[in-house]
């Protein structure tokens, strides 16, 4: 049986990261980045898959984990009948980017514990099967599948049997024992041993000088921060690219297909996170982050794609493991995301809004990023009224999306206010006067006076959990009565124990099977319409209500299964870790000016 996904944990290196389970075994890691091929894939197959366990053989186990202050080390403590024993999971910074390490040092606390360590390397998405032979120190094993080397050393005596790699040994109080996993390729020489003491002691200290820039603060600040670092580990270093997720196809809907790759960068993430970022004290990260925005959006505004590889890549091509079974048999197992091909509106609006943001945030301007603007712009001008597939990526054939629409407005209207404030060159009147045309229509098509809301779609009748970005965007100021109107009927109809689902998926022609999780950004946003009207004790009840269903160390997935009550959708999610970080700024902000005016 696997695992919930509120039971894992990650650590990673900037460039890529492992999942970690409460049990001690690690059930996902792709190595050298984050997108490459899985070598350990039990999350979404079994077993003999991959993986890589360390724990006691005591039927009788108490675990607690935690992450070691602000830093992605994570130390789990396992309690038996016999004594007490720590793991602490990290991966170093990695300055080598051919070598890749992940290190697992097993300390004794109390007693004298029996452990066993399983290991199944499996490149290839859990498909290939290496070669191993030992290492000629006698300190570990080599194991190699075409390019690709993993040499794990250890101080511990290792079997190999039955294509997987053992070991049980003894831990007393005070013992360390060390395992580490060092990946190199298979046609040069093995990547020498490192102390893993001193990687502990140079990792932690990374840590905390990054840590210690946050400007995370209040009654949220544990919260706040433990966001940020989880935003960290998901950006790949060497280019500032940002991945949705580290996992691929882990279900919206357990048994599902709605199951997808997020291990690639959306340009839709990109409002939340440079706002995220800066707010959170981190500019050399939100610069590296519009840096590569910039990059990966260059060229003919006809060919923008609305996610890429992370360092650009625009080939994403979607394919099926169809020798995976799925996460609780939820297949398919999907490698890359059809999703890069296709039209998606909103995604001008965001890009906007991010250089805006940039600008307005105070980071240095980039003279180039301007002039892409402009171009991009002006594609929006002419394409503005083309049906798309909308924010939520449907499968059911283009449709004309009120909030697609609503987000070209803001692509309009951050131009013309950067060309503004900003004093850049442009046809201003000109974007005037489209930004005009598509707000009249917006308010004409998209808004239902039948339901006193705005709807999905153009001369519909569905409520959609996007349109609560309307207020947050500026598009109209949150007092206005449809917007009242709209966040009341979402409140009412979209409600799923509490939280927020993003549209209904019996009526919503979306290519898919029917069914999923509450979104954890909308109920996000939600917290936020609630704040923009005033309705502050409404906003933190909500707020503290989606903070309570984190997991035991800080974490969100994309979405929540409100009758199963737990999480779903890969993990841990970037979406939803920029949505809490700056609702959380914004709501003490805003209760902050509340008391302020009342005193």
């Amino acid at each position: 049986m696997q695992s919930k996904i509120e039971d894992y944990a990650i650590v990673g290196n900037g460039q890529s990261a492992a999942m970690v389970n409460r049990d001690g075994s690690i059930d996902w890691l792709c190595w050298p980045r984050f997108d490459s091929d899985a070598c350990f894939a039990a999350l979404v197959g079994t077993e003999e898959n991959g993986y890589w366990k360390i724990a006691p053989t005591a039927g009788k186990v108490e675990t607690s984990r935690k992450y070691i202050d602000d830093t992605l080390i994570l130390e789990s403590c396992f309690e038996t009948p016999d004594g007490t024993v720590s793991i602490t999971d990290f991966m170093p910074s990695n300055e080598d980017e051919d070598f890749p390490e992940l290190v697992r040092i097993v300390k004794g606390i109390s007693g004298a514990v029996a452990m066993r360590m399983d290991f199944v390397l499996r490149f290839g998405y859990g498909y290939s099967v290496p070669w191993v032979s030992r290492l000629d120190d006698a300190t570990g094993i080599r194991a190699v599948v075409g390019p690709d080397m993993v040499v794990l050393r250890t101080s511990v005596e290792l079997e190999n049997a039955s294509m997987r790699t053992t070991s049980e040994f003894v831990v007393n109080a005070d013992d360390e024992i060390y395992f580490s996993l060092r990946y190199g390729h298979a046609y040069e020489p093995v990547p020498p041993a490192r102390d893993a003491s001193d990687l502990l002691a140079a990792t932690t200290k990374n840590w905390n000088a990054w840590s210690s820039r946050s400007k995370a603060h209040g009654k949220y600040k544990d919260a706040i921060h433990r966001s940020l670092i989880t935003l960290k580990a998901l950006a790949y270093e060497p280019t500032g690219g940002i991945v949705a997720a580290v996992t691929t196809s882990l279900p919206e809907k357990l048994g599902g297909d709605r199951n997808w790759d997020y291990r690639y960068c959306w340009l839709r993430d990109a409002t939340l996170t440079l706002r995220t970022l800066m707010r959170g004290g981190y500019f050399d990260e939100a610069a590296c982050w519009r840096d590569w925005l910039v990059r990966a959006i260059a060229g003919a505004p006809a060919q923008l794609q609305i996610m890429y590889g992370i360092t650009g890549e625009r080939r994403l091509q979607e394919w099926e493991c169809d020798w995976l079974g799925g996460y609780e048999q939820s297949p398919p197992v999907r490698i890359g995301n059809a999703a890069a091909g296709q039209l998606q509106l909103d995604v001008f609006g965001e890009v906007m809004s991010a250089l805006y943001e940039a600008r307005a945030g105070g980071l240095p301007d980039d003279a180039a990023a301007w002039t892409v603007q402009v171009v991009l712009v002006d594609h929006v001008a002419q394409i503005w009224r083309e049906p798309d597939e909308g924010i939520w990526e449907t499968r059911g054939g283009r449709q004309n999306f009120t909030f697609s629409k609503v987000m070209c407005w803001v692509a309009l209207d951050r131009a013309i206010r950067s060309a503004e404030e900003f004093r850049f060159e442009g046809p201003v009147d000109e974007w005037r006067a489209v930004r005009a045309q598509i707000h009249d229509e917006v308010c004409q098509r998209g808004f239902n006076v039948a339901r006193n809301a705005f709807v999905q779609q153009y001369d519909g009748d569905a409520l959609d959990a996007s349109l609560l970005m309307m207020a947050i965007v500026g598009f109209l100021p949150a007092d206005d009565a449809r917007i009242k109107g709209t966040v009341s009927a979402i409140e009412r109809e979209l409600d799923s124990s509490g939280f927020v689902m993003r549209y209904k998926t019996e009526t919503m022609r979306d290519g898919l099977q029917i069914g999923e999780g509450s979104f954890l950004a909308c109920s996000f946003w939600l917290v936020e319409n609630m704040s923009l009207q005033g309705r502050h004790d409404d906003a933190e009840a909500l707020f503290d209500k989606l903070l309570a269903i984190r997991n035991d160390v800080g974490l969100f997935a994309e979405e929540y299964d409100t009758q199963a009550k737990r999480m779903v959708g890969n993990f841990p999610q970037a979406f939803s870790h920029t949505a809490l970080v700056e609702t959380a700024f914004n709501l003490l902000e805003r209760r902050q000016r509340a008391g302020s005016s009342s005193g």
